[in-house]
């Protein structure tokens, strides 16, 4: 009897036990110990334990019904699978916007349930959802020149930053290795709205990243004021130097392996570009014209319809660090509610938003990232003589809207070679032409050794054996050991043993050395 038998048995018992007069209690006593083989001072001791009552589990109510979760899942996939927290605080305006263009028909009260819901809510059902992502590699070189005249700023220094002031950095596409030339993305987001530009880089080189940063500043709803690099050999040169003094741009860099310095653009490296474009090797003017195209989509959807949230305060509490965020924004909201931004800007940026559909540019973007899959090899078009192509317009042409249920989220999952299958033997068999003649052999003497028989091949064919192919002839020998007793048992009549020992026994007389090659005993 199992432990758990045998408790169980306690239980039950103590029910009977404890009504029952001595009489009874002796016999149930004698019972117990005869089940289980207690003591019978244990068993006493476990019968007389108080009975205690069986906990009610009070299920509960069931509040989010499947019709609910439904919903939530078809909003969080348009959404992008943005966290819980995130897409709690971005609920209510995302629904209206998908109301807006006939992408979601649900009940008021459903409505009611789907922006009530918590963010523990939001886990909880969506919690077989999740999905994974993988990680890349970095390709930061650090920069030896200008270092003294470019200015350091830190992560505390962007507290008061105002509209404008950017951090910049490069994602290298560059595949499972760095050799040679591989595209780029310069990712520029704003301190304060959290905007986020990005624009390919055909090249890792200084007149690249100013080409890219030109188009990026034609789009950007607000002046750009400063940009903040790390310090990669692409960022810190004369180029970059003087453009930024040309054009007033305030020019600073963060300290050496320091990445927290650039805590706002480092996680869009991730959760932006990664999750969109993927891990995959991209060369040549083919791919980064479909990255490009990617871009002009991407930058609307992430900008007017994935809600962010920044750090507001730390508190350090011992070894515990306490860290409250602000509620969940669009960049598109954070600038209509900035102080900073004139009122043209706001305009513009109005009209804009009321024109996008996000689930069209969603299913937009998924086709885009097939295109740009499709290229992703070790690039069969090369650059022009001349230089990184001009880089063209960042705005989109809008296409129709697809439909809510078919949406999947905006991630590249990267595509690894599979290793060819063994086509074969690689080397010349040593043993070619040879063959009959070994096997008559064998037939002949079914227990003659490796050795023998590769003396008696040398002795025929001296051009062709030279002695040194005794474990070929070995491991050929145990194969077709192996295939005459499968023959032997399949002429052998089924539920003979008789038959079955004489197949044996024939065959270990004939060759003794078999009995670990074909008869395990």
């Amino acid at each position: 009897m199992s432990l758990q038998a045998k408790q169980e048995l306690i239980y039950r018992m103590r029910w009977q036990y404890a009504e029952a007069d001595r009489k009874g209690k002796a016999e149930i006593i004698d019972g117990v110990i005869a089940a289980t083989g207690y003591h019978r001072k244990y068993a006493i001791a476990a019968l007389r334990k108080p009975v205690k009552r069986l906990r009610v589990i009070r299920i509960p109510k069931r509040v989010y019904g499947e019709d609910v979760r439904q919903a939530l899942i078809h909003v969080w996939n348009a959404a992008n699978q943005i966290c819980s927290k995130r897409l709690a605080a971005f609920i209510s305006e995302f629904l209206e916007v998908l109301e807006r263009f006939g992408h979601l028909d649900i009940p008021s009260e459903t409505r009611d349930k789907l922006v009530s819901m918590s963010p523990a809510t939001i886990d909880r059902l969506l919690k077989s959802e999740r999905s994974k992502h993988p990680h890349g590699m970095s390709t930061t070189r650090p920069g030896n020149l200008l270092k003294q005249r470019i200015k350091v700023r830190t992560f505390a220094e962007w507290n008061d930053a105002e509209p404008g002031f950017c951090e910049g950095d490069l994602v290298a596409h560059c595949g499972d290795h760095v050799d040679g030339s591989f595209l780029n993305t310069l990712v520029m987001t704003d301190i304060n709205s959290c905007w986020t530009e990005f624009a390919p880089l055909l090249r890792k080189s200084g007149g690249d990243v100013i080409a890219a940063m030109t188009a990026i500043r034609s789009v950007l709803p607000i002046t750009l004021l400063g940009v903040d690099t790390d310090n990669g050999s692409e960022f810190i040169t004369e180029e970059l130097f003087n453009y930024c003094e040309r054009e007033k741009i305030t020019f600073t860099r963060s300290r050496p392996y320091k990445k927290n310095d650039q805590c706002f653009v480092e996680q869009k490296n991730g959760n932006v570009i990664r999750r969109a474009v993927g891990y995959d090797r991209f060369e040549g003017i083919d791919a980064w014209n479909r990255l490009m195209d990617l871009y002009r989509v991407l930058r609307l959807y992430i900008n007017f319809f994935q809600p962010s949230c920044k750090l507001l305060k730390k508190v350090r509490t011992g070894s515990k660090v306490r860290k409250q965020y602000d509620k969940a924004k669009t960049p598109y909201r954070r600038l209509l509610e900035s102080e900073k931004v004139n009122a043209d800007c706001k305009q513009k940026l109005s009209d804009i938003y009321y024109t996008l559909d996000p689930v069209a540019l969603f299913e937009q973007i998924a086709r885009l990232q097939t295109k740009l899959l499709a290229v992703a090899s070790d690039g069969s078009e090369e650059a022009h003589a001349d230089g990184t192509p001009a880089l063209p317009s960042l705005v989109v042409t809008h296409e129709p809207a697809a439909d809510l249920r078919t949406l999947k989220p905006v991630t590249s999952r990267r595509a690894y070679r599979k290793r060819r299958a063994h086509a074969g033997r690689t080397r010349k068999d040593p043993l070619e032409g040879t063959y009959e003649y070994a096997q008559k052999l064998f037939e002949a003497d079914l227990a003659i050794t490796g050795s023998a028989l590769l003396k008696k091949l040398q002795e025929e064919f001296p051009d062709k054996i030279t002695g040194a192919e005794l474990k070929t002839v070995q491991r050929r020998l145990a194969v077709w050991r192996r295939d005459k007793m499968k023959e032997h048992q399949s002429t052998m009549p089924r539920g003979s043993e008789y038959d079955a020992v004489a197949c044996r026994e024939t065959l270990l007389n004939a060759n003794p050395l078999a009995i670990r090659a074909v008869c395990q005993v």
